[in-house]
């Protein structure tokens, strides 16, 4: 165990790499660590923009461009690493293989790697899927690399966030909301009465601070938003939160996912698949940790969260462009 857990200090100057830093939770992660004046952090992802977005909120982090599915000189920024955070994940995709590359393949790669430099702390991150009734390539492609990380024999802790929401937001509630702007009408299946827990991104990256610090070897935490919430009280909340005025009008589930089969089929990326209105409509509820007895904070309301994701000067008028 660390010093950091020991004695209550923090060596602010220990190597921390980061993998998919260039995401929402790593934006906002290496956000809030040098913000706690963390000053030896490592960025690495395969987003070019992103990454760029990321060394330019944060001068003096070192970005470093490398597709973890591929053998690579990335492997040397792993010498001398004191804490490893995996949070690479393809969380869309038309098609199996993106999710296998990225989700498995390049997991297989970064373990190997993580063993060869004998970093002595993990921090996993996982998604509440694992426990998801839901059966798409997302779900089981997590569900399989978190079993490869516990397999793995390295030292360190999983967490299992559900749906999150926050600055950099590039899908999920940010396109939402983007979206919300563009159109006459907002759409949402059925009769929108499916329950949701989103969970805060800085509330999620201080529990991840929480594990670098403290290194809680062997636990598996899940972390659930605090507030059930429905999701179309979620799309109501954006539009206040927001300022407009747009309808929201409720379209037959099958007609719904009729047109995003349609959209699928003419689209490379589209922001919504027919596979996540699935595990939309899928009935999760789940339960997670104490935030507060657990991590030592308490987290954020849900109106107060949305209005920071939304309303913050600086980072609300950022996304990372998507991956997937």
């Amino acid at each position: 165990m660390s010093n950091d857990a020991v004695d209550g200090t923090i060596d602010y100057e220990k190597k921390i790499v980061v993998t998919g830093a260039a995401g929402l939770v790593g934006q906002n992660l290496v956000l809030l660590l040098r913000e706690s004046g963390y000053r030896n952090l490592v960025a690495l992802d395969k987003q070019s923009a992103n990454l760029n977005l990321l060394a330019q909120l944060n001068p003096g982090v070192r970005t470093l461009e490398a597709d973890l599915a591929m053998p690579g000189s990335w492997t040397e920024a792993l010498e001398g690493c004191d804490t490893a955070v995996i949070l690479h994940a393809q969380i869309t995709g038309k098609t199996a293989q993106p999710f296998v590359r990225n989700n498995l393949d390049a997991s297989r790669n970064v373990f190997d790697a993580l063993r060869g430099a004998r970093v002595p702390f993990v921090v996993h991150v996982s998604s509440s899927v694992v426990n998801s009734v839901a059966d798409d390539h997302y779900t089981n492609t997590k569900k399989a690399q978190e079993r490869l990380f516990l397999d793995s024999g390295l030292t360190g802790c999983v967490l299992r966030p559900t749906l999150m929401y926050g600055w950099f937001d590039p899908k999920h509630f940010g396109w939402l909301a983007r979206f919300m702007e563009r159109v006459p009408v907002f759409p949402i299946p059925g009769d929108g009465r499916y329950l949701r827990q989103p969970l805060y991104e800085r509330d999620f990256c201080k529990a991840i601070q929480w594990c670098i610090e403290q290194r809680p070897a062997g636990r598996i935490y899940d972390l659930v938003g605090q507030e059930r919430i429905h999701y179309i009280d979620i799309i109501r909340a954006i539009r206040n939160v927001k300022g407009l005025r747009t309808p929201i009008v409720c379209i037959p589930y099958r007609l719904f996912d009729v047109l995003l089969r349609a959209y699928a089929l003419v689209s490379s990326r589209p922001p919504f698949t027919s596979d996540q209105l699935k595990a939309l409509t899928a009935g999760d509820d789940f339960s997670g940790v104490d935030i507060e007895r657990t991590f030592g904070f308490k987290p954020l309301s849900f109106s107060d969260g949305i209005r920071e994701t939304f309303c913050h000067p600086v980072y609300s008028q950022y996304a990372v462009e998507r991956t997937g």
